[in-house]
């Protein structure tokens, strides 16, 4: 697990990185989630969920669009910290947030399942398939139609087989 350092005059510093960090760089680092703790320089208390909570609010400050926390939200939130029973709500949260991010994860690969081929791909694929069809439809015995002339038909498409060589130039 890396630890991160933090100072009196509130600096962080990556002690497997050997420099000092942003609350922006332990961002990237819960995202990709690598797992740190902080812990106070001088006397190695565990800081690492006040650290989190700071990161959270400069997320919520910096992109009002992307708020998670309303202001009713949070103050439903210091409400349950003043009930004589609190309820177990930080495992609900945890277990709902995950279970959403797996959800989420799960329609991204989805997603990108439907769309692994681009338009043209698409299109290509489409206009193989179109011309697999025309060609079995074309190149089948000929099957009686309500006149029982299936002689004909079939004598027709031998003749059009026949004028589309005649028509191609040589290699």
């Amino acid at each position: 697990m890396r630890v991160i350092r933090k100072y009196a005059n509130r600096r962080l510093y990556d002690t497997q990185q050997s420099r000092y960090v942003t609350l922006e760089d332990l961002r990237r680092l819960i995202i990709e989630e690598e797992p740190f703790r902080v812990e106070d320089a001088k006397s190695g208390e565990d800081l690492t969920r006040t650290i989190l909570l700071s990161i959270i609010i400069e997320q919520e400050q910096a992109d009002s669009e992307a708020e998670v926390f309303s202001n009713d939200l949070l103050a439903q939130l210091i409400r349950v910290y003043d009930m004589t029973s609190p309820l177990p709500l930080s495992r609900y949260l945890e277990q709902g947030t995950q279970l959403m991010l797996e959800q989420q994860k799960r329609l991204q690969s989805q997603w990108k399942q439907a769309m692994r081929n681009t338009p043209l791909e698409f299109m290509r694929e489409l206009a193989e398939e179109n011309m697999r069809f025309w060609q079995n439809t074309l190149n089948q015995p000929g099957q009686a139609d309500e006149s029982g002339n299936a002689e004909q038909h079939e004598g027709d498409a031998s003749e059009a087989n026949d004028a589309n060589k005649d028509n191609k130039p040589s290699s």
